[in-house]
This record gives C-alpha cells, sequence and structure tokens, in this order.
C-alpha cells in the first residue's frame, strides 16, 4: 500500500470509483498509468522501467489524471449521485422490511428495488 496506509486506501478507492465513471474520457496514457498504480498496484519506479521513463514523470501523469477525473466529477457529479442512489436505495430496503404487508407484497418490492441496484 501506498504512503499513509488510511488515506492511500480511501483515495485509490475513490480515484477507482471516478476511473470507473470517467475513464472514457481520459486518454490512453491516462488510463494506462492509472491502471497500473490503482489497480494493478504498480510502483513509480515499476511503471517507470515498463514506460522507460522517469519515476517523477510518472507521477505527474498520474497526478494530472486525478486531477482530470477530479474536474470530471466536479462538474458531472456521477459518483456523488451514484453514493446518493446508493444510500437510498439501502433506506429503502429497510423500510420495506419494517413494512407489515404480506411476504409475497414484500418480495415484489424487494424485487423492485433489486432492478435500481447496480451490480459489477
Amino acid at each position: 500500500m501506498k504512503a499513509n496506509e488510511p488515506d492511500a486506501l480511501s483515495k485509490t478507492t475513490r480515484i477507482n470509483l471516478l476511473f470507473d465513471f470517467y475513464e472514457p474520457l481520459l486518454t490512453e496514457k491516462q488510463r494506462t498509468f492509472l491502471k497500473y498504480y490503482f489497480h494493478d498496484d504498480f510502483s513509480l519506479g515499476e511503471i517507470s522501467a515498463e514506460f522507460g521513463i522517469s519515476r517523477q514523470a510518472v507521477y505527474e501523469h498520474i497526478k494530472r489524471a486525478e486531477q482530470v477525473l477530479e474536474s470530471y466529477e466536479s462538474k458531472l457529479g456521477l459518483l456523488v449521485r451514484h453514493e446518493s442512489l446508493l444510500q437510498l436505495t439501502v433506506q429503502l430496503v429497510n423500510s420495506v422490511n419494517e413494512l407489515s404487508i404480506a411476504e409475497q407484497d414484500r418480495q415484489a418490492l424487494m424485487s423492485m428495488i433489486a432492478q435500481f441496484q447496480i451490480t459489477d
């Protein structure tokens, strides 16, 4: 894990989520470096050796790609919307489970909720 463990894990998770939403908007080089660094957990040195460039150049490419992802998120807000929908789905499931209704009605509602849930 890179740098400070909890912060690094949180950052890695966020970048990976942003990457999932905005990958098509990145350049090929940005996609490649982010995949190597955040998905495959390559070090800056390993990436620099793979591409024959300096560690500093790799670092700058990654930082720039992160800024681009954050810029897209600030403009489009897809991750914020996604997280909000996930929270609302959990609340809806909890509310359905608290209803005093027939089991088949509960299952029908849960089936409808499942259609909104995103699966990987």
